[in-house]
């Protein structure tokens, strides 16, 4: 579903991201952990098609993101950890105009709004202005219109953040249901315990450079993924 081959970003003389090259399949969440500005934001953005990049290439279900973007982007949806959303738009106005965007018909964007709305517990407020939304609101309102046009790769950075104890949770259940559906989902957090009872696959980045990428259980062994992010930390 996604393949990130030899990505390279440069910012001036800083490399952002060095000769990355990762896979994940369809069915599979991958966590994407690493310190504060180690390159997960940067990949991510690359991935979404927000920023260009130097060098390698992005395959979107076999589709480079260099040569057919608009289908690439029809096959994704990307939320950042700080959602900027239109806030002079009520939540509704907002769902319908994402909705309008992907061409998703009136029946099936009603239909998809009312479901999601409900789990995440948004449906009294969309008729209310964006403006007026606490962070973890907007956080929900953010997945839900990522998920009006069902995706096959969702693009998450730092998701759980604001999101109250029980959005966390259906937001854990709903990216298991969405890969055993055929999707993928590729995210960065900094909580390493979700990361290891979610994920199917993890990739370790420091300072843009890979330092383990692989399925869950073969990264962590014995140990914890705690311990093992640590001790690749440590390594110069």
């Amino acid at each position: 579903m996604l393949h990130i081959e030899n990505l390279t970003k440069r910012y001036g003389d800083k490399v952002a991201v060095d000769d990355l090259t990762l896979t994940i399949a369809s069915g599979q969440i991958c966590a994407f952990i690493g310190h504060n500005g180690a390159g997960k934001t940067t990949t991510i953005k690359a991935v979404s098609g927000i920023i260009q990049f130097d060098s390698g290439e992005i395959y979107i279900d076999g589709i480079s993101i260099k040569d057919d973007p608009i289908k690439c982007k029809s096959q994704i949806a990307y939320i950042p950890d700080n959602p900027d959303l239109y806030e002079f738009l009520s939540g509704i106005k907002y769902l319908n105009f994402i909705a309008d965007v992907f061409g998703i018909s009136a029946d099936t964007r009603q239909e998809r709004i009312r479901k999601y709305a409900e789990l995440f517990e948004l449906t009294d407020d969309l008729a209310q202005p964006i403006s007026a939304y606490s962070h973890g609101m907007k956080q929900k309102l953010a997945l839900i219109s990522a998920l009006i046009h069902e995706p096959k790769l969702m693009l998450l950075d730092e998701p759980f953040v604001g999101l109250d104890p029980k959005a966390a949770r259906d937001l854990k259940l709903l990216m298991r249901d969405i890969c055993d559906a055929g999707g993928a989902i590729f995210f960065s957090t900094h909580i390493l315990e979700v990361a290891e009872k979610l994920c199917d696959r993890v990739a370790i980045i420091k300072t843009g450079r890979l330092m383990a990428f692989g399925d869950m259980d073969d990264i962590k062994g014995d140990s914890s993924l705690e311990s093992i992010f640590f001790e690749l930390e440590e390594r110069q």
